[in-house]
């Protein structure tokens, strides 16, 4: 394989699972580590991946920008799949939930589309979409700016709308988690629309994949004790995961 292919394929590889390591990576396409150094090499200096001991994982910017949807919905796909299936067996077939716009909490749709009797509220655009599209008949949707990076409605009245309700559970997405930071997003306006969100529920879900451990992004919008479960992908023996249950926290392996 030429370089450049497998250069190429290996950025997708860890796009698409969230992190990969040297050795894996070198198995993987039966060349030697040092190879799949040069080539994490090229592809940090591309700005494709960043490099981490012993591996890569996608592409850090700075903590106040974030990548696309499209991006987004291809980075660690399946185990957001997985995440989102676990966390519907959270949904409760009547009452009221707020779901949050987000690449994996949209993928509880399916869910959601099944139960007619949930009242839903939600800031995502593509949520609202796919269940309108459904007939969904208690769905509605927020009011305020959309976001075109997010397709999420957030700022000042979307915040007023979220501080009007009290769901019965809302899930939520983050672009990072930490025991100090809490979960935290890259954009103000979504922050304290997320922030809205939290404080509307008697019961608060993240849903949250492992590559988003251990970042810290511009804006803390809830603290680990404002969450009252995390669903997630990562090991329990992840260093993240172990700080998180030290405070409480209860973690749902999907």
């Amino acid at each position: 394989m030429y370089a450049a292919l497998r250069q190429e394929t290996i950025a997708e590889e860890i796009l698409s699972h969230g992190a990969a390591t040297v050795a894996e990576l070198a198995e993987r396409h039966g060349v030697s580590a040092e190879t799949v150094r040069r080539d994490l090499a090229v592809l940090e200096r591309d700005r494709r991946i960043s490099r981490v001991h012993g591996g890569a994982v996608p592409y850090r910017r700075g903590s106040g920008t974030e990548n696309s949807v499209t991006d987004r919905e291809r980075l660690a796909h399946e185990a957001k799949i997985r995440i989102a299936a676990t966390a519907a067996d959270l949904l409760p077939q009547t009452g009221s939930v707020i779901v949050d716009a987000g690449t994996t909490t949209v993928l509880l749709d399916t869910e959601i589309i099944a139960r007619t009797d949930l009242s839903v509220v939600t800031n995502s655009l593509t949520l609202a979409h796919r269940l309108s599209a459904a007939d969904h008949r208690l769905l509605r949707i927020v009011g305020g700016r959309v976001r075109g990076v997010t397709q999420a409605v957030v700022g000042a009245d979307a915040v007023a709308d979220f501080e009007r309700l009290r769901a019965d559970i809302a899930f939520l997405g983050a672009n990072g988690v930490t025991a100090g930071f809490g979960l935290s997003t890259p954009d103000p306006s979504e922050g304290q629309t997320k922030a809205a969100m939290t404080r509307s529920a008697r019961t608060r879900v993240a849903l949250v994949d492992a590559t988003k451990l251990g970042e810290e992004l511009l804006y803390s919008f809830a603290r680990p004790t404002d969450i009252d479960a995390l669903v997630t992908d990562a090991p329990p023996d992840h260093p993240v995961i172990r700080e998180l249950t030290t405070h409480g926290l209860d973690v749902i392996h999907a």
